[in-house]
């Protein structure tokens, strides 16, 4: 019951939120220079203002601003996003076609990084001071400092243009008809870069998290209790040290799985992966006004999503949350 209360609580709270950025992105947008008649009509070499004045009123943008927002919170709330001129199809349609490609991405990156994160966080605290705790750190700052284009463009050049052992662009191989295996065979070979480099970073900072974490939990109270009773190391360091050291370690993975989905605009736009990133970076070059907001909407409503299951999780692993709220 309380579980289903707190769910409630957050669904309503998260609507509340998701309509106030979908507003202030309208804003925003709105503020920006240009607009996609002015581009569409210049793309036609035609720019002159008769046509400029009737793509305006095709797309709306002659009426006043207040208007605009209006009609614009409105269809929101029935879920119409709009009508991409540019793709000559509904924003919806659009975001749907991409959004698994997104999912995808961003979803093995997120669950490589924590994994390999945190089983390099736990071997690094149960060395320190040695070899392999010093590898690891190094080796997890140069993964935090190193930009993620030029990690995205190091990883095509070597392991695709250079050696050749896996495809650097795009979702699949174009025009092999491949089915069932073979064809998830073929996605797989072409995530295996995009994910990896869009999750280094988020690796380099799980495994710092968790080391930090293992390290200070090894010094309370209950875990010198556990020693006292003679229980093995691996026991300890398992049931005792990690389960609490976690706690901190899902907070931050919550809040940066968000961020997942920003870097993979950078990361879909180098790989030429189809996701709702490569939409965005596309459509914004052409001022394609429904396509932006529908894709901040969607975004916003995805780090939404993951703050939930984040809270979620907290509460089973530690169960006193629950009890607290």
């Amino acid at each position: 019951m309380a579980i289903a209360v707190a769910i409630f609580s957050r669904l309503l709270k998260a609507a509340i939120t998701l309509l106030a950025i979908a507003i202030l992105n309208f804003f925003l947008v709105h503020a920006a220079p240009g607009d996609p008649a002015t581009v569409l009509a210049g793309e036609a070499g035609a720019a002159d203002p008769q046509m400029i004045a009737d793509l305006k009123a095709r797309f709306g943008l002659d009426q006043p601003f207040y208007i605009q927002l209006a009609r614009y919170v409105g269809n929101i709330m029935t879920l119409d996003l709009g009508y991409s001129f540019r793709q000559g199809q509904p924003v919806l349609d659009l975001i749907m076609e991409r959004l698994p490609a997104t999912l995808i991405l961003t979803l093995t990156a997120f669950w490589i990084s924590l994994l390999a994160g945190v089983a390099l966080g736990v071997a690094a605290s149960a060395r320190v001071g040695k070899f392999t705790d010093t590898l690891i750190t190094g080796a997890a700052l140069l993964f935090y400092a190193t930009p993620l284009y030029w990690a995205a463009l190091m990883a095509v050049l070597v392991f695709s243009v250079q050696l050749g052992w896996l495809p650097g662009f795009g979702y699949e191989t174009v025009g092999s008809g491949y089915g069932g295996l073979a064809r998830a065979w073929d996605i797989l070979k072409h995530l295996i870069l995009p994910a990896l480099t869009l999750g280094l970073f988020f690796m380099a900072v799980y495994m710092r998290m968790t080391r930090a974490s293992m390290l200070e939990v090894a010094q309370q109270d209950f875990v010198k209790t556990a020693k006292a009773k003679g229980l093995a190391p691996s026991i300890i360091r398992r049931r005792h040290i990690l389960r609490n050291a976690l706690l901190p370690v899902v907070t931050l993975a919550g809040l940066q799985a968000g961020q997942l989905v920003g870097g993979a605009v950078l990361t879909e736009t180098v790989f030429a992966w189809p996701g709702i990133g490569r939409l965005m970076f596309e459509s914004l070059a052409a001022r394609d006004y429904n396509t932006i907001l529908g894709v901040f909407l969607v975004s916003a409503a995805m780090v939404i999503v993951f703050n939930i299951i984040t809270d979620l999780v907290y509460r089973l692993i530690d169960p006193r949350i629950g009890q607290k709220a």
